[in-house]
């Protein structure tokens, strides 16, 4: 049995099964680190908004693999902290029992889909099953054939996930549609319940936000829901019938069901409460990193559901399970300062800085900033045992720190 066990295999989860081994190889002590996941990829959810998502991944095995992390394709289903124990069923429906010492759940979050009339008929980018399966609905459109709304898209919801989408389904769609001479057809609106343009991103960026949808051409409707979906158009909550064969949904998320199997306090999006050493309050030797954890980012704020901290948490849960068990001392969660990067699509992108949001670069700036993000700096090292623990080390900075 693995002496740390890890489950989920997302950010939080690699770097907290990295950092869990660094710190055990640190102290000389010979316990073993084990992660259980689903997937058999690390899935860079932050790109699945882009084109091609089912290349947005990183095999485990080449990750953990030279640290010698031992890893179990499995669904959890059942945590028995008193027991130190957890139950899955693997890919062939085997049902597992796996012991521990000590336990960092990272499994994660899930998208809140609503429950409204032909809900079945909405796409979202949440996971890399669902973002493909838009990408493939996408590449299907010019097959359809003439008709209103086959270039339409509806985005519900201007947040963080909502905004990138929309942006980008403007490129995606014209990419499409052009070789067939409908690029005229493609329109993308964006509708927001509340009274303001990305409400929960503050109005610092939102006059470069307006700007680019604008220039993009995407429509917004504000204080406007989605009443009911259809094959071939979405209904909005103002009775308007819009001809759609896109409907995207980026509501809100929720922490994973498996931290409802604790004992142990929740917050409103169902986040486990933490000390500040990420260990599960009221419940000995489990730790929560990622978005199964509400964790103090500062004195006055809670860390969100993002990559940004996901990292972080997973490096100092992994460090604080392993000193648990050495003896060591533990390292309370401190992150780099908040910062946002928003892709626009073709618009560029903007970044703040602070949780005033305090716009700091845009356009291709922004944009280079982003790519260089996305695509090279959450991505884990392969291949590099020695590399990957130089990173878990929950004190690393590099740039990235302080220009994510």
């Amino acid at each position: 049995m693995p002496d740390i066990l890890v489950v989920g295999g997302g950010f939080a989860g690699v770097w907290a099964a990295a950092a869990a081994v660094r710190a055990l190889r640190a102290a000389g002590a010979d316990h073993s680190v084990g992660l259980v996941s689903p997937g058999d990829d690390l899935v860079l959810r932050p790109r699945l908004y882009e084109a091609e998502p089912h290349t947005m991944r990183v095999p485990l095995d080449r990750v953990l693999g030279p640290v010698g992390v031992r890893r179990t394709s499995a669904t959890v289903t059942g945590l028995d902290p008193d027991g130190r124990r957890i139950t899955a069923l693997d890919a062939s429906g085997r049902a597992l029992t796996l012991r521990y010492e000590r336990l960092v759940l990272a499994s994660g979050s899930r998208l809140e889909r609503p429950a409204l009339p032909g809900a079945d008929l909405l796409f979202d980018v949440d996971s890399l099953e669902s973002a493909t399966a838009l990408d493939t609905h996408l590449r299907g459109l010019p097959a359809l054939g003439p008709g209103p709304g086959r270039y339409t898209a509806v985005v519900v919801g201007s947040g963080f996930t909502g905004l990138e989408t929309a942006t980008e389904l403007v490129g995606r769609l014209r990419a499409l549609a052009a070789p067939h001479g409908a690029a005229a057809e493609v329109r993308v609106l964006l509708l927001e319940r509340a009274d303001t343009l990305a409400p929960g991103l503050g109005p610092g960026p939102r006059p470069v936000i307006a700007e680019a949808l604008e220039t993009l051409g995407v429509e917004t409707r504000l204080n406007t829901s989605l009443a009911r979906v259809e094959p071939d158009a979405a209904v909005l909550s103002d009775g308007t019938r819009l001809p759609a064969r896109t409907v995207v949904w980026t509501g809100g998320v929720r922490a994973s069901a498996l931290t409802a199997l604790l004992p142990a306090g929740r917050d409103a999006l169902g986040r486990l409460e933490v000390d500040a050493f990420l260990r599960v309050r009221g419940v000995p030797g489990v730790y929560a990193a990622g978005d199964t954890a509400a964790a103090r980012a500062d004195s006055g704020h809670t860390t969100l559901p993002s990559c940004q901290y996901a990292i972080p948490l997973g490096k100092h849960a992994g460090h604080n399970a392993a000193a648990d068990l050495t003896g060591a001392a533990p390292l309370p969660f401190a992150p780099a300062p908040y910062v946002t990067t928003l892709d626009l699509g073709g618009a560029g992108a903007v970044s703040t800085t602070g949780w005033e949001r305090t716009v700091r670069l845009t356009g291709p700036e922004a944009k280079t900033l982003k790519r260089t993000l996305t695509g090279q700096w959450i991505r884990p090292p392969m291949d590099d045992a020695e590399e990957l623990l130089r990173q878990a080390d929950p004190a690393f900075r590099t740039r990235r720190a302080a220009t994510a």
